[in-house]
């Protein structure tokens, strides 16, 4: 006999599996495209300005901050339940 899932557990469970996921995406594409950065410029010792792999990194790294806090600390919905009870048990 199957045992019943919590829908909202599972839906915290798939969060943080997509979050590792991403995470894992993140660390092997942006090495690459560092090691492709090192390879056409960076053993030439042209360091002028910001080697652009950092802005890949910069902007996918917010949307990976964003989807870790959504994983490990809820939606807004999860927010406003969670506020909601506190008022509900503070009775008003």
């Amino acid at each position: 006999m199957e045992e019943q899932r919590d829908d909202k557990l599972w839906r915290i469970a798939q969060r943080r599996a997509e979050f590792r996921k991403g995470l894992f995406s993140f660390l092997i594409i942006n090495t690459f495209l560092w090691i492709i950065w090192w390879f056409t410029t960076g053993q030439k010792g042209d360091f002028r300005g910001v080697p652009w792999p950092c802005w890949v990194m910069l902007f996918w790294g917010l949307g990976l901050a964003k989807q870790y806090y959504e994983a490990y600390h809820g939606t807004k919905s999860d927010l406003a339940e969670k506020e909601y009870e506190k008022l509900k048990r503070e009775g008003r």
